[in-house]
């Protein structure tokens, strides 16, 4: 894991009206580092992952990603784009398109990747996914948790610098999660720079550098997660630590 930050968020802010979602948000993200994000529901942690992504705007700060600074320029946004894959809650996956469609629509349409091309590279995301035989589906044939799994390949198949996941598992029926997360896993130990907002916290032990709790908009506490969870400083992690982990 290099030193160099590969996302770096100083003095974020954001409003929504009157509302302050974001702030004074400050983070490093070193290359290959895997964090978690976690705090009660309300507290800014996907509009944080979404700013990093331009999928939300913000006020004030500044967002660097590989050396690209989000700004009013969207030729910026458009190259942060390209480096960084997004996964959400609900697959977003598009219903008419088989798994092999959905996931090279964007390196045809973006990168111009010739078609042949990005079908071989789908189909490696899709092996890695270890969903390889559902390639000429429709999600709408598939369960919740494979077309999360092909959500995640599909994020692949652009080659991103960073995966941000959004609450992963959120929508998915408990016996799904474990084959999502089981990929999240092996992703992490590739070396893959993630940022990931969870509830997961048996995830977040077994593969985070670093976890982040925010609450309010602000980040209250980071540090590994031995001392997040053994540990924790703050009478507000303290708290949510005792509702979730009862």
């Amino acid at each position: 894991m290099s030193n160099e930050p590969i996302v770096a968020a100083a003095g974020l802010n954001k409003w929504y009206g009157e509302y302050h979602a974001l702030r004074d948000i400050n983070l490093d993200v070193s290359r290959g580092e895997r964090i978690v994000i976690c705090g009660p529901s309300g507290s800014g942690k996907s509009t944080f992952i979404r700013c990093i992504n331009a999928l939300e705007e913000f006020q004030e700060g500044r967002i660097v990603v590989d050396g690209i600074e989000l700004g009013p320029n969207l030729k910026r946004v458009d190259d942060v784009r390209r480096e960084v894959g997004m996964v959400f809650q609900s697959f977003n996956l598009f219903p008419h398109l088989t798994v092999l469609e959905n996931c090279t629509l964007a390196p045809i349409w973006v990168r111009n990747v010739p078609k042949k091309d990005a079908e071989a590279t789908a189909m490696k995301f899709l092996e890695r996914v270890r969903i390889p035989q559902h390639a000429h589906k429709y999600p709408g044939q598939m369960s919740g948790g494979q077309q999360q799994r092909v959500a995640i390949a599909r994020a692949l198949t652009m080659n991103p610098k960073v995966m941000l996941f959004d609450e992963p598992t959120s929508a998915l029926d408990p016996e799904m999660v474990k084959e999502v997360l089981d990929t999240m896993v092996d992703l992490a130990r590739e070396g893959m720079t993630m940022l990931v907002v969870t509830h997961e916290m048996g995830f977040a032990k077994e593969v985070a550098d670093r976890i982040v709790f925010m609450d309010a908009g602000q980040v209250i506490e980071s540090n590994t997660p031995k001392l997040f969870f053994d540990n924790p400083r703050h009478e507000r992690t303290k708290l949510f630590l005792g509702q979730i982990l009862r």
